[in-house]
């Protein structure tokens, strides 16, 4: 997307003309202006000439955003920052001073004498021409001071697309233009020595209401901008924590030099109090580092060797030296600042009736106040109380509140979501997340932690717990299985609070498909020792039966249990498991509480997927979902609700796309990252709740403002008009009046929107139940049929059913074969998932289908495959084929 800066828009009116534009030009995909940044996002083919020749000749001023120009260094923020500050507010100021300085004096020479009856000169003592000419040279100054109204409105009534500035225009203008045929006439009936006419012309002067109209706008518009400020005080926030310099190693020697000067690869230095330069990894030393200002979380997190470290972090308390792995704009804060500002630079899906309204919104208005006055003037009031209410019409009108009321509340809402760690990319998916009604979640390493941990250790009879980790972990130390690195972390973490020891071993082998052998150093044959399965271990040692039943147990909680023996003895058992995060319970009690049906997918087989279900309290468990399997889930599940999908690893890639919405978890692959639609940096599925609550209170927010733009605007205009002078005694509506109100209008846009910054977006004490319930036996049946990736023919009678067999068998259409391969030495769903990519990575094979239960892997062939092909990728991952069928 291509980002420019626009000038010269005042309200909603100039946003639409602005668009509709860029809009016409050719090669342009699609266009969004925000009124509240005065930007513009295009994408497409246009060139910038071109995009930037239509913003001119439809009134307005264009320049490409100086961020787009200073991608290769750190600079793009400062110039982003400098394209947020406000420079508005004090122009506003100071016209607004010098405004009021002279609105004084005009007030005291019209309302202050003739209604307060206050002393003039003695020149100027029944002098009424005289008054009325200061009047008139006090009301243009203020005018001239004001005379951006008037040139913008010029400019937009030439263009073809009149905006609110000229409304006020108009309205100022029309004042002044009518006080001053009066003045005319007084001369006249002065000259005619007719002195009741020159009094009654007096009464009929609207000079001040000509000042007034202009001095109350500008103090609207400078509440507007003061508020609008406020609304981007994140993302400026967020620039500010950019460094500015950086202390490198050049020449053996510490240099500190611009922080654009920071290339990958070099190596940096970061002492206690000092914050990150840029992203990357340490090389040396240890740390707590503050991500309070990137993830919101006020925890520090402990930092070693081989972590990375990102810019604008603090450090805590040790030294460290790190490579920098990304700098300028591909450093973490950068991206956090590009979504949050592509999200203000986009438009929700709720703005389009605003826009629509605002397009015509000011012609209507001018048709309106010129109809108003006709009216009057057939119902047989004066000229000038008719003309006054159609100037009341067309100063009361506010469109400003109308192009407001959504982005205001979309940048409070995705700033307060960047403050705790929760970046939706772009205004619609701040919308669409609120709407969800299904979340689907990943298993690995979004409900579970992603890497196995030790969770039950059983020593048998007359060995210690020590004696057990040490031979387990001497073991285990050489092999690289998942469940060895959770064996040796273990013994890591626990050494000093168990008095573990190392062990020398030696002659170490991995018995493919089978386990681990090994001797103790320099014991020879009695220094035995073993590990793997039940059914490997049972071959050696004999193992007693309560510990085979404590082993069946441990499994059928989707634990895998491995047993250790030596000296022809057992020594125990250690089961290990992809434990369900800390925080996985709450956060799925959190969605249920907000009336979402929460579904888990998983390739794991049934029994696993329902322990971790069970104990993640999930409802709806789709097990054995293959990688394209949750796509099509995703789909399905469309039928029935919008469908948020959460995940964090390649495969989850294409459900993301898939899904209404898509989340994923921070520290995930960056393919899912990229894929996603909402980015959770804290890597906590708590947060999943916490960006539906947020999404939630941004819209009730929007949907507040539209109610007060509606309201606003469909009340006083025709109390403007004097609709409603029969019921209210008499009295109508001031234009000055009129242009207070349209002043306050805005701002309280602006001030609802800030209330979002207020919100808690982690406390669900109010949280309401969505008002769309799902069907959870639909729900139950979507996941029966599409889990098993369309292998079932369950329910022949139903339409799902009949269709996805016809899905089943034009998907076999170009299968040539299928063969059964009998495979031994699998024994958890990490070896199914290797067996599985080394089969489906061969050319000719389609799909593979393994099962660490059967021993078995059924094999789809496009073409003819070779046993011996299909033989050595399965063995050259350390596993035994049996045999090919």
């Amino acid at each position: 997307m291509d980002k420019y800066n626009i000038t010269g828009m005042s309200c909603a009116a100039c946003q639409a003309h602005v668009e509709k534009a860029v809009g016409k030009v050719p090669g342009v995909e699609s266009v969004s202006v925000s009124l509240l940044t005065n930007s513009m996002g295009v994408e497409g083919s246009a060139t910038s000439e071109d995009v930037i020749k239509a913003v001119e000749d439809a009134g307005y001023g264009a320049s490409r955003e100086a961020a787009e120009e200073a991608k290769s260094s750190v600079n793009h923020l400062e110039a982003q920052e400098k394209a947020l500050e406000d420079k508005e507010s004090p122009l506003l100021k100071r016209r607004l001073v010098s405004s009021v300085v002279f609105l004084v004096v005009l007030m005291y020479f019209s309302m202050g004498h003739t209604m307060l009856h206050l002393s003039l000169p003695k020149f100027l003592d029944g002098n009424h021409i005289g008054i009325t000419v200061i009047q008139m040279v006090l009301a243009a100054i203020i005018m001239f001071i004001n005379k951006k109204f008037f040139v913008s409105g010029w400019k937009s009534v030439r263009s073809g697309a009149p905006n609110m500035d000229t409304l006020v225009a108009m309205g100022s203008m029309t004042s002044f233009l009518w006080s001053f045929y009066m003045l005319m006439q007084m001369t006249r009936d002065v000259t005619d020595g007719n002195t009741k006419a020159v009094m009654a012309g007096m009464h009929n002067l609207y000079f001040e209401s000509a000042a007034m109209i202009v001095t109350l706008i500008t103090v609207g518009k400078l509440l507007e901008a003061l508020s609008k400020g406020r609304t981007t005080d994140a993302l400026k926030s967020l620039m500010k924590l950019a460094p500015k310099t950086a202390i490198i190693e050049r020449d053996g020697a510490e240099v500190e030099v611009p922080i654009e000067e920071v290339k990958i690869g070099d190596i940096f230095t970061v002492r206690p109090g000092e914050s990150i330069p840029v992203d990357g990894v340490i090389i040396e030393g240890g740390t707590a580092i503050d991500e309070s200002a990137l993830t919101g979380e006020s925890v520090p997190i402990d930092k070693l060797i081989g972590d990375e470290v990102s810019a604008a972090t603090i450090n805590r308390t040790g030294f460290i030296r790190a490579e920098a792995t990304r700098v300028g704009e591909d450093t973490t804060l950068s991206q956090i600042i590009k979504m949050v500002s592509d999200a203000a630079a986009t438009k929700a899906p709720i703005a389009k009736i605003a826009d629509r309204v605002s397009g015509v919104f000011v012609p209507l208005v001018i048709i309106t106040a010129v109809i108003v006055t006709l009216i009057w003037i057939f119902a047989g009031q004066p000229f000038g109380y008719a003309l006054a209410r159609g100037i009341a019409v067309l100063v009361v009108s506010c469109p400003c509140a109308l192009g407001l009321a959504t982005p205001v509340a979309i940048m409070v809402g995705s700033g307060l979501g960047a403050k705790n760690g929760i970046l939706f990319k772009t205004a619609s998916s701040l919308e669409e997340t609120g709407r969800i009604q299904i979340v689907a979640l990943d298993k690995t390493g979004t409900i579970t932690k992603g890497e196995p941990t030790v969770t039950d250790i059983k020593p048998a009879e007359g060995v210690t717990l020590a004696q057990l980790i040490n031979i387990a972990n001497a073991l285990e130390a050489r092999s690289e299985h998942p469940f060895a690195l959770a064996i040796t972390r273990y013994f890591n973490e626990n050494r000093d609070e168990h008095q573990l020891a190392d062990i020398e071993i030696e002659d170490f082998e991995a018995v493919s498909g089978k386990g681990i052998y090994a001797r103790l150093a320099g014991a020879g044959s009695k220094g035995e020792l073993f590990a793997g399965s039940v059914r490997y271990i049972s071959g050696i040692v004999e193992v007693p039966e309560e510990m085979k039943r404590e082993a069946e147990s441990l499994a059928s909680q989707g634990k895998t249990p491995l047993l250790f023996a030596g000296g022809r003895k057992l020594i125990g058992m250690i089961a290990v498991a992809d434990t369900v995060k800390d925080d996985s319970r709450s956060a799925i009690a959190d969605m249920k509480r907000q009336g979402l049906k929460v579904v888990m997918i998983t390739g794991d087989n049934e029994r696993t997927a329902e322990t971790i279900g069970k104990q993640a309290g999930i409802d709806y468990v789709a097990s054995g979902v293959l990688p394209d399997g949750k796509e099509k889930l995703i789909k399905e599940l469309g039928e029935l609700g919008k469908v948020a999908m959460v995940g964090d690893g390649i495969n989850d890639a294409p459900a993301l796309t898939q899904a209404n919405v898509g989340i994923a978890i921070g520290a995930g692959a960056d393919v899912a990252v990229d894929a996603a639609d909402v980015v959770l940096m804290n890597s906590r599925l708590s947060d999943v709740a916490a960006a539906i609550r947020l999404s939630r209170a941004t819209l009730r927010n929007i949907h507040e403002n539209l109610f007060w733009a509606f309201f606003y605007n469909i009340l006083l205009i025709p109390l403007a008009a004097g609709a409603y002078v029969h019921f209210m005694k008499g009295w109508s509506m001031n234009p000055m009046w009129g242009a207070a109100a349209m002043s306050i209008s805005s701002f309280c846009v602006c001030m609802n929107a800030l209330r979002l910054n207020m919100f808690k977006v982690h406390n669900s004490h109010h949280d309401k139940r969505s008002k769309h319930v799902i069907d959870g036996a639909k729900l139950n049946s979507i996941i029966g049929i599409t889990a098993e990736s369309i292998e079932s023919d369950e329910n022949p009678g139903d339409d799902k059913g009949k269709n996805l067999h016809e899905v089943k068998e034009n998907l076999k259409e170009d299968i040539v074969m299928e063969k059964t391969m009998k495979i031994e030495g699998m024994m958890c769903g990490h070896c199914e998932a290797t067996v599985k990519k080394a089969l489906e990575t061969l050319e000719g094979v389609a799909a593979a289908e393994v099962s660490h239960e059967t021993g078995n892997a059924v094999v789809e062939l496009k073409e003819e495959v070779q046993d011996d092909v299909l033989q050595k990728a399965v063995e050259d991952k350390d596993y035994k084929v049996l045999s090919i069928e």
